[in-house]
């Protein structure tokens, strides 16, 4: 059985075919990535792509960015209104389905395999339950997995969008300079690409520290997050090893908050394009140590599995999981 799939961004829409070979296993006969932002909509997107394949596609099923009603959705980091019914029509499919995009990543967990993984917590090795997936990218994504007692059932949130929560000083000054800015501040404002930016601009202000020439020509050229994260990585620039401490830190907390309120036992998966970029820092101690900080509950914490994604292709083979499985 031969399914199109595709993980919608608000950066990269990525389109594959995937050929269904065995349970949980998926070879790919065509893959190919657009830049989200030079197409007016994603039909015109599968237009280009499906004009390039010879196979006939009767299932699809896309991730996308963004809360999906009705089998609609109105993309997050996107002007798109994306519709499977309308889709399907103008393509001739049988079947479409749209996704949450982490709806998708979450699918895709029961495809990879052990190297597509890296352990920050091993937990308890006989962890069963609900599980739990954050992934920090151009925006914040969060889904769950509900343990059925037979397999993990995924299932969409918006939690992302809800409110952050300052908890010392400097995260204080944080979130008062941005509520000023945009009035209510979540947590995607901050655990995100652009958040990473933000959390470097508001330290660089925080502690008058004006930004060196040869770095600020740096972040012209690449772009202030991406530099941010190798900077502080390479230990080239002391602001920036501050702002990925901060921005690590947070992730941590959400990664825990998200985690601790749907008893996540079954363990949490850190998904996007971030987490697998600044490994070497989400492996320092104290990234899992946040992750436990729980007060009462941290024993709860422990138990948890937690590991990094590291297959930028698990959204896609999760939506053409989901289209198999249906």
């Amino acid at each position: 059985m031969e399914l199109l799939a595709g993980d919608i961004g608000g950066t990269n829409t990525r389109l594959a075919i995937y050929r269904a070979t065995a349970q949980n296993r998926y070879e790919a006969l065509h893959e190919q990535v657009f830049p989200s932002g030079e197409f007016p909509d994603l039909e015109s997107i599968l237009a280009q792509f499906l004009g390039t394949v010879e196979q006939r596609i009767k299932r699809a099923c896309f991730g996308v960015a963004g809360p999906v009603i009705d089998q609609t959705c109105d993309a997050t980091n996107l002007p798109w209104r994306i519709s499977a019914t309308q889709i399907r029509q103008r393509f001739g499919f049988e079947q479409c389905w749209l996704l949450n995009d982490l709806e998708a990543n979450a699918w895709g967990i029961g495809a990879l395999d052990p190297q597509d993984l890296c352990v920050l917590n091993a937990g308890n090795p006989q962890a069963r339950g609900n599980a739990s997936i954050i992934s920090a990218g151009t925006g914040l994504g969060e889904a769950g997995l509900y343990w059925d007692g037979r397999m993990h059932r995924p299932f969409a949130s918006e939690g992302g969008h809800t409110d952050f929560c300052p908890s010392n000083r400097v995260e204080f000054a944080l979130f008062e300079q941005l509520a000023e800015q945009f009035g209510r501040v979540s947590w995607e404002r901050i655990v995100s690409g652009p958040g990473l930016e933000t959390i470097y601009l508001f330290l660089r202000d925080y502690h008058a520290t004006p930004t060196p020439d040869w770095l600020a020509g740096e972040m012209r050229n690449k772009g202030v997050a991406p530099v941010v994260s190798t900077m502080a990585l390479e230990q080239r620039d002391p602001l920036c090893v501050e702002a990925l401490d901060l921005f690590t830190r947070l992730y941590a907390r959400e990664a825990g908050n998200h985690a601790l309120k749907i008893m996540a036992s079954g363990g949490v998966y850190l998904g996007g394009g971030i987490a697998p970029r600044i490994l070497p820092r989400l492996q320092q101690p104290d990234f899992i140590q946040t992750f436990f900080d729980k007060g009462r509950m941290r024993p709860l914490m422990e138990a948890m599995p937690v590991k990094v994604i590291l297959n930028d292709k698990a959204a896609l083979l999760g939506a053409a999981r989901f289209a198999a499985l249906q």
